[in-house]
């Protein structure tokens, strides 16, 4: 099913997911993250904002675990798997939310057939960095798929997009661009990616999201992962 996304009840939730998982990623801990964000709606929450919540965040809700080798709590794992079941992609969905469920059954331990990546094979380098960004979560090291094989055989293309989002200060698509060139190879040194993240963390205020993303990309420029 497509996800709602004006929803204030979710966006709340979603951006309090997204905290707590920058957070973790920061300190090193991941124990009890997702069960933390049902809490959001207060008494009267409906548990089905919070697993939706999951689902936007897709495989990053997961992401300490992925990068840092933390463990998954037993209650993080079943609220991870009962998003990943509760709203799979709609008949005649958008090829990003397709993949982004493709990459939480695969963070899963599921071997399901690859979507395709025809509507970005071809695509202008303003849509493909904006459909990256957008999968951002598909972004960590030694997971090799589509996606991830057409952000590395266009290193230039993301980074004329990274320039875009930060000119136009789309932080968010900025952070998660940076977070794809910091994975991939040949990103033109005449970048200076470490000082445009720089630049984003310091214009981007609080947002969650964009924390979170940043997070990961200094993760994977810096190589302190398992």
């Amino acid at each position: 099913m497509e996800l709602p996304d004006t929803s204030t009840a979710l966006a709340g939730a979603v951006q309090e997911l997204a905290s707590q998982v920058a957070s973790a990623l920061r300190s090193g801990d991941h124990l009890g993250v997702l069960g933390r964000v049902v809490s959001v709606a207060g008494p009267d929450r409906d548990d089905d904002v919070a697993l939706a919540a999951v689902r936007v965040l897709g495989a990053d809700a997961l992401l300490p675990s992925v990068l840092l080798g933390r463990p998954v709590a037993p209650e993080d794992w079943a609220v991870f798997e009962q998003a990943a079941s509760a709203f799979p992609p709609a008949a005649g969905a958008r090829p990003a939310s397709v993949w982004s469920h493709w990459a939480m059954r695969r963070t899963l331990g599921e071997d399901g057939p690859e979507p395709g990546t025809r509507w970005l094979d071809a695509a202008p380098w303003q849509v493909l960095t904006r459909q990256l960004a957008v999968l951002a979560a598909l972004a960590v090291p030694g997971a090799d798929c589509g996606v991830g094989r057409l952000a590395a055989g266009r290193p230039v293309d993301v980074a004329r997009g990274f320039v875009r989002a930060v000119r136009r200060r789309d932080w968010l698509q900025a952070a998660g661009a940076g977070r794809w060139l910091s994975l991939i190879d040949d990103v033109p040194e005449s970048l200076g990616l470490a000082e445009g993240l720089e630049f984003v963390n310091l214009m981007a205020g609080d947002d969650p999201r964009v924390a979170l993303q940043l997070r990961a990309a200094q993760l994977l420029r810096t190589g302190a992962l398992v």
